[in-house]
């Protein structure tokens, strides 16, 4: 998972100018696997076949109701005493029998350890000896413009080695329901490849491979990989668990943006913005607002929302993480315990205008009347019953204050509110 911007050296420059890739690649390629799955998918017949009139006046035998399918991934050996392999939930998804084959062409059956869908991350076992795994990197000391090599097996060739470097990292948005933060590079990644290595060129484990965008069907520059630690993360849970416990501290967030950097009058552009605290939630505990700004967890800076829900999401439930955040300008830190996910949210993002809702002046605040259905101001999330206290945290006593607030603001504008007695904060755009 990114911890912000790291100040240091590449992590193999040393390592690459004394020993060639070459000699690299002869240690680590041993601990690429090629995983082949075999899965049972309905038998595709004519519908008449299934007709027992049609099969019975035509004398056909019985079809069969199912059919053998088979695919093929890539996987890494992280732990070669225990045998246990990483790859992909897509690789092994409704799998019947799995077969792990080393590069020496040794083959074994695998037991499904586990699998996430949620990061794409499967742990697989095997009863073998002599194995090698590959040594673990650190992926937050990767920069853009790195070296990089993906191992896999494309296209079902066998093992291929593919060179390239860092396009990117954070990379998030490529399925909006997962756990994502994929570190991005122009190493080709073709059908195959997916559970397979990326490494640095010292031989480090910094990702699993993932996902490609392929609008022909190949590769085209733009492949995916899972940075290690967040697979090892997912990894531990499914050993000790058999499945991943998602963490969460009952906060809606979004990503901090300049525009409403500017309108919460902070000057970073890092962190997560809280939208609404749940009522009796962890956070609320701590003492969480709305409009708060989260800018680290356990003392390592988050660049956004999706950073900010990789670290909660992936700590174990019942452990307390150290979060820091911004409120006027000071900074606050709290320990926070971590509870288990039954369907958190993310804050959501608004249109500019509140047309449409009538307001009324209330004991030193804004009531809010009534919204009209489907207005700008429904659309914005302005609900009947509101209190709008602020604008841009800057405190509205009247209907006047607002309408002068409200033309003040330029871009983005959060507005403070009590909803049920819950304080929230509105952001329009």
């Amino acid at each position: 998972m990114r911890r912000g911007p790291v100040a240091a050296q590449s992590p193999f420059a040393e390592t690459v100018e004394a020993r060639s890739l070459a000699d690299v690649l002869e240690d680590v390629t041993p601990a690429v696997v090629n995983i082949a799955v075999t899965s049972r998918a309905p038998a595709e017949t004519n519908p008449l076949f299934n007709d027992p009139y049609y099969r019975r006046f035509f004398d056909l035998p019985q079809m069969p109701q199912q059919r053998h399918k088979m695919s093929a991934g890539s996987g890494v050996i992280v732990d070669a005493a225990n045998g246990y392999v990483l790859t992909n939930h897509h690789v092994i998804e409704g799998a019947g029998d799995i077969a792990v084959t080393l590069k020496d062409r040794r083959r074994f059956a695998a037991e499904l350890v586990g699998s996430d869908k949620a990061t794409d991350i499967a742990v697989l076992k095997i009863e073998a000896e002599r194995l090698t795994e590959l040594p673990i990197g650190n992926p937050d000391l990767l920069r853009v413009g790195d070296d990089v090599v993906a191992i896999g097996n494309p296209f079902g060739l066998g093992q291929t080695v593919t060179s390239g470097i860092v396009s990117a990292l954070g990379r998030s948005g490529i399925n909006v329901e997962g756990y994502e933060d994929f570190i991005q590079t122009d190493a080709s990644i073709n059908p195959g490849n997916s559970g397979g290595a990326l490494i640095t060129g010292d031989g480090r484990l910094v990702g699993i491979n993932t996902a490609i965008i392929a609008p022909a069907g190949g590769n085209v520059g733009i492949g995916f990989a899972v940075p290690i630690d967040m697979a090892q993360a997912v990894m531990r849970q499914l050993i000790e668990h058999g499945q991943v416990s998602r963490g969460r501290i009952g906060v809606a967030i979004q990503d901090l943006t300049p525009d409403l950097a500017e309108a919460l009058g902070i000057e970073r552009i890092r962190g997560a913005v809280v939208g609404s605290v749940e009522e009796q939630a962890p956070a609320a505990h701590v003492g969480l607002q709305a409009g708060d700004v989260i800018v680290a967890v356990d003392g390592q800076e988050i660049t956004g929302a999706p950073d900010l829900r990789n670290r909660i999401g992936l700590t174990p439930v019942g452990s307390t993480v150290e979060i820091a955040w911004l409120r006027d300008g000071e900074r606050n830190v709290a320990r926070v315990r971590i509870e288990a996910d039954n369907g958190g949210a993310i804050a959501a993002t608004f249109p500019q205008k509140l047309s449409g809702a009538i307001l009324q002046d209330a004991s030193g605040n804004v009531f809010v009347e009534t919204v009209e259905p489907n207005s700008a101001a429904a659309m914005a999330g302005l609900r009947a019953g509101d209190v709008i206290v602020a604008v841009n945290r800057q405190p509205v006593q009247s209907r006047e204050d607002l309408s002068s607030a409200l033309r003040a603001a330029r871009g983005t504008i959060a507005l403070d509110l009590f909803r049920g007695g819950n304080r929230l904060l509105l952001v329009i755009r």
